[in-house]
């Protein structure tokens, strides 16, 4: 596929856009490709100065870490199981190709949108970000919890609890008005309870596009292919594979679906 440079991908402005999810066998994943190579470039990520040359084919498939944070009682994660409207993710996200390493705040309203404010740490500092004082500052002015490594105690007291790794392709429309994620060999490790599972035989394709646009070319390919929107937080579904003692039932028709779906 064409590639798509980073400062490029900077044109694709969605100012109101819609967020659709589906979740599809991993084995579709070259047949998608495939149907849509035409009507897409695909975002190639550049080696860093004085770094080893990596092959084209790494320039275009994205590694990607994130640690997420949650209280003793798993706040957010129960906001999002009960169906809240309006909430709150924390994480840490390092984008492997670059060492590039924000600490983010994703905030949805009640309106369903998606709003993500984030400052870039040091690499170095993933496993320590909220020892950095501007991490701190910045989840004390966003947010009611406590980022302060003192106040175990604290009920609002953040404690790093689900990691996650998986593998991204980022697609970019021809009328650069369309952004497409592909997400594969996902893989989870909750540091609270040491369990791991994957979901390694799935792909998580999210379409972000302009309010009101017609489908796209990928929407009808997976359309074609029998794949209908599913929503689905990662952060979610993994720690409801790896921490028994959570609330689970908002989450069993997908964690079923997961299961179910030929590799």
């Amino acid at each position: 596929m064409t590639p798509i440079g980073l400062e490029e991908m900077k044109a694709v402005r969605l100012m109101n856009r819609v967020d659709q999810k589906y979740i599809a066998p991993a084995a579709l994943l070259e047949p998608l490709l495939e149907r849509v190579a035409d009507g897409y470039y695909v975002q190639r990520i550049p080696c860093e100065k004085g770094s080893e040359p990596r092959s084209p084919l790494s320039e275009r498939i994205a590694p990607y870490r994130t640690l997420y944070y949650d209280t003793a009682d798993m706040a957010m994660y129960t906001m999002h199981h009960n169906q809240k409207l309006n909430r709150q993710k924390l994480r840490v996200r390092t984008y492997r190709s670059t060492d590039t390493t924000f600490f983010e705040i994703k905030n949805k309203d009640n309106k369903g949108k998606t709003r993500k404010e984030r400052i870039r740490i040091d690499v170095g500092d993933f496993d320590a970000a909220l020892a950095v004082a501007e991490v701190a500052e910045f989840v004390e002015r966003q947010t009611p919890y406590n980022p302060r490594p003192d106040t175990a105690t604290d009920r609002n007291a953040l404690h790093a609890c689900l990691e996650n790794r998986f593998e991204r392709i980022t697609l970019v429309d021809r009328g650069m008005s369309e952004r497409v994620t592909i997400d594969h060999g996902i893989r989870f490790h909750n540091r609270a309870t040491g369990l791991d599972a994957d979901i390694a035989h799935a792909l998580v394709v999210e379409v972000k596009h302009e309010v009101g646009a017609p489908p796209s070319p990928i929407e009808r390919a997976l359309h074609e292919m029998h794949i209908l929107p599913r929503r689905m937080s990662k952060y979610c579904i993994g720690t409801a594979l790896t921490n028994p003692a959570v609330k689970q039932n908002s989450f069993k028709e997908k964690l079923l679906y997961i299961k179910k779906i030929t590799p």
